[in-house]
């Protein structure tokens, strides 16, 4: 291959060159043993600087790959950059066809065939959807999680993508903002342990292996922290919060070996992520010894000339590298400006380097560089995309990630024979909206709608009945949703249809396009006139179950009231409707826990159980109207952080710790009971959560410091017990460092954030 022969080549005369052809030091760069390190820096010192800066750069696809070279315009531009090898990687080509011909070019057109990196958006699955993240989340599974994102890894690879701009570890607390979709919800223990699942997923235990791919932890930092919840807008937050909220499932993807990092959109403290010194080159490339690569993320480089902080391009340019940004999305920016910054002195070549470094350093342990073309087999393609295995392992994630909010007349499980059923609203037979958002590689109409679902099911009479349509036209990853909020055409005909039925099931939620980038919401109340319908129904009948859609939290006040049955289905992608059914007939139990606290109405967002006391709490106000609440609604969410219900029962007790206390070298072990005392065998999923009383800064109400997943047979009881130390009490004090301060705490244990049993504890001061 004339690729290897030249890059082969070339090194050598450099390591020749530099050390002498008898040198043991040539005969160890040269082998197969050489490290990576040895291999990136002999390679750049072959590159121009042109070539270096071409690798910062990375194009969406611009032309038809498989078709003629573009002639005109902007597309012909950057064809013949990459043909100079001015181009470094590559996002939205997919394919083993469409990726090889760009590949082709790069290592067999360019002076130094170095080979591109492909990303593509691989959120939750690639042509095989599994749930949204969010969802997945509330599975508590970390094993799942982890083989969700190996089966994604899996899939995306056999189509020639070799890096997944996943996972989204952003924090959020706001469920008006859209992309809470696309994360793990509000705990950042909780999100720390799924971030480190997802990033072992994606890239395995052998980043070379042909079926892994390089995962990229964004948005670094603060991006779910935006303002009134609106997509893009301004983030401002304390230094306590960035280490102790903000940066912890950062900072575990990190330790799990993450790749990749993309910058945030947002401004933080004032300063767009972009261009922000303090995160990048402080604390990611510094104190946390990051040595993968920073991309950003689309035009956000040329974005900070609209944030107001660079006055053109060129100004961008230079405060994105010298803050630490590698790679260039999209915005042309670095290989438009940063050879005359370098010439001009305002942007060191030094800086280059240690990008350019960076970069390289992922392509070689990728293996890129020994075959360029390892994700290019047509025949895997084939074999792999959409294979048995992987609908079945979506199915069993899916199944997992389903929360049972409400079953107060034991409408559930639903009996599978004799039962006369009616199945209402627009979403029941909707075969796209379930994929949810970010499935860009997905066709329309290929997720299993509920009414499939329900139809495996045959002894039981089932009438459909779409009830008004939730949205007009088509929405698209693009377009903003038009919501149907004047054509009441269908309630009527629902009504009738639910009269004298044995059980509704009413499917109604959020299209799957209402959550994701830039599907910020005022209202988290059902959308259009969902609203309405429900209440038409629940007129005439009011053994309805409610099984919601949705991409985030939802403000359900009226149906919590009224409607006996509401189970929390997400959008569970491509196994969607199987995986509903098997839970309404009770194939499945559910164990799925909430991973976001759900609100009463948006006046009380942002809502999360890991608040602070304030000096007023209302538990020590009862009479008083001088104290932290609002006049109209309670303080308490909807349903809390860590709840959800299971078609059995169980109970907790016999807490117990086997010391009250311990020093920084020691450790307590709690334990506690389990028991089954329903009629159903089911999961559980047992949650620790601990209060440091006082400390150096106010510490929250709770937090969450182990959970664990129970099986238990019916009357069956199980010991549990979890480790508490210095670890698990540390957090970023006012002493700006993570340490485990002396002092009182409380330990709560139960199957949510409203725990049912507690204790108390000590760490004591050492005498070293």
């Amino acid at each position: 291959m004339r690729y290897k022969k030249t890059f082969i080549a070339l090194v050598a005369a450099v390591i020749l060159s530099t050390v002498g052809c008898d040198s043991p030091e040539v005969k160890s760069t040269l082998s197969a043993k050489s490290s990576i390190d040895t291999k990136v820096d002999s390679l750049l010192k072959i590159m121009t600087l042109e070539e270096k800066i071409g690798q910062m750069n990375q194009y969406n696809g611009f032309w038809n790959v498989t078709g003629p070279s573009p002639e005109e315009g902007t597309a012909k531009i950057k064809y013949k950059q990459l043909e100079q090898g001015l181009v470094g990687s590559m996002l939205n080509v997919r394919g083993v066809e469409n990726v090889k011909a760009v590949q082709k070019i790069a290592v067999e057109k360019t002076r130094l065939g170095i080979p591109l990196i492909i990303g593509f958006d691989v959120i939750h699955g690639y042509k095989t959807l599994t749930p949204i993240p969010l969802a997945e989340s509330a599975s508590w599974d970390l094993e799942a999680i982890k083989k969700s994102a190996q089966n994604a890894a899996i899939e995306a690879s056999a189509a020639g993508i070799n890096w997944t701009f996943a996972p989204m570890v952003d924090i959020s607390r706001d469920a008006r903002w859209g992309r809470v979709m696309e994360g793990a919800g509000e705990d950042p223990y909780l999100a720390s342990l799924i971030a480190k699942a997802r990033v072992e997923g994606f890239q395995g235990e052998d980043l070379s292996a042909h079926h892994t791919i390089a995962a990229c932890a964004k948005h670094f930092a603060g991006y779910g922290f935006a303002e009134a919840g609106r997509d893009y807008n301004t983030v401002d937050v304390s230094i306590t919060t960035l280490h102790n909220t903000v940066f912890p499932p950062f900072m575990a993807a990190t330790e799990a070996g993450v790749r990749t990092f993309m910058n945030s959109f947002n401004e933080l403290n004032g300063i767009p992520a972009t261009g922000n010194v303090f995160l990048q080159r402080q604390i990611l490339k510094g104190d946390w010894g990051f040595d993968g690569f920073i991309v950003s993320d689309w035009d956000s480089v040329g974005e900070m000339v609209t944030h107001g902080y660079a006055k053109d391009d060129k100004h961008a340019a230079e405060i994105a590298v010298n803050a630490g940004s590698d790679m260039d999305m999209e915005a042309y920016i670095f290989i438009n400006s940063l050879k005359s910054l370098v010439e001009e002195g305002k942007v060191k070549e030094s800086d280059i380097d240690d990008a350019v470094r960076r970069i390289l350093k992922v392509k070689f342990e990728l293996g890129l560089f020994e075959d360029p073309y390892k994700y290019c087999d047509l025949a895997r393609e084939k074999e792999v995309i959409g294979n048995k295995k992987l609908h079945e392992a979506s199915l069993d994630i899916a199944k997992k990630s389903i929360v049972l909010l409400k079953n107060e007349s034991q409408l559930l499980p639903l009996k599978k024979q004799g039962l006369d059923i009616a199945v209402i609203g627009d979403l029941a037979d909707d075969k796209t909206s379930p994929l949810g958002s970010w499935r860009i590689a997905a066709e329309d109409s290929t997720a299993i709608s509920v009414i499939e679902g329900l139809k495996a099911y045959p002894d039981n009479k089932i009438t459909y009945v779409s009830g008004p349509e939730l949205v007009t036209g088509t929405p698209s990853f693009t377009t903003e949703v038009q919501l149907n909020t004047t054509n009441r055409s269908g309630i009527e005909q629902a009504v009738d249809a639910a009269k004298n039925k044995d059980v509704v099931i009413m499917v109604l939620g959020e299209h799957g396009f209402q959550s994701g980038e830039a599907r910020s919401r005022s209202n988290l109340k059902l959308p259009g006139l969902q609203q309405e319908l429900l209440e038409a129904v629940y007129k005439v009948n009011k053994n309805i179950v409610l099984v919601l859609m949705n991409g985030r939290p939802l403000a359900i006040n009226w149906a919590n009231d009224h409607i006996p049955s509401i189970v929390e289905a997400w959008q569970l992608g491509t196994q969607s409707g199987n995986a509903i059914a098997q839970v309404l007939y009770g194939d499945y139990n559910p164990s799925g826990k909430l991973p976001m606290t759900f609100p009463k109405n948006v006046g009380q967002v942002p809502i999360y159980y890991n608040s602070k006391n304030t000096g007023r709490p209302p538990l020590e106000q009862p009479k008083s109207v001088f104290y932290s609440h609002y006049q109209d609604v309670s303080n308490e969410p909807l349903y809390e952080f860590g709840f959800g219900l299971s078609y059995t029962t169980f109970e907790y007790g016999d807490l117990k710790l086997s010391s009250d206390s311990f020093t920084s070298d020691g450790a307590i072990n709690i334990s506690f009971t389990i028991s089954n005392t329903g009629k159903y065998e089911g999961k559980e999923v047992a949650q620790m959560y601990i209060r440091d009383l006082v400390g150096s800064i106010t510490r929250p109400v709770k937090e969450l410091k182990g959970f664990d997943i129970i099986s238990l047979k019916p009357g069956e009881t199980k010991e549990v017990s979890f480790i508490i130390d210095v670890n698990t009490v540390q957090f970023y004090s006012a002493n700006e460092i993570w340490e485990a301060e002396p002092g009182d705490f409380k330990v709560f244990i139960g199957g949510s954030s409203s725990t049912v049993l507690e204790a108390d504890f000590s760490l004591l001061k050492s005498n070293r």
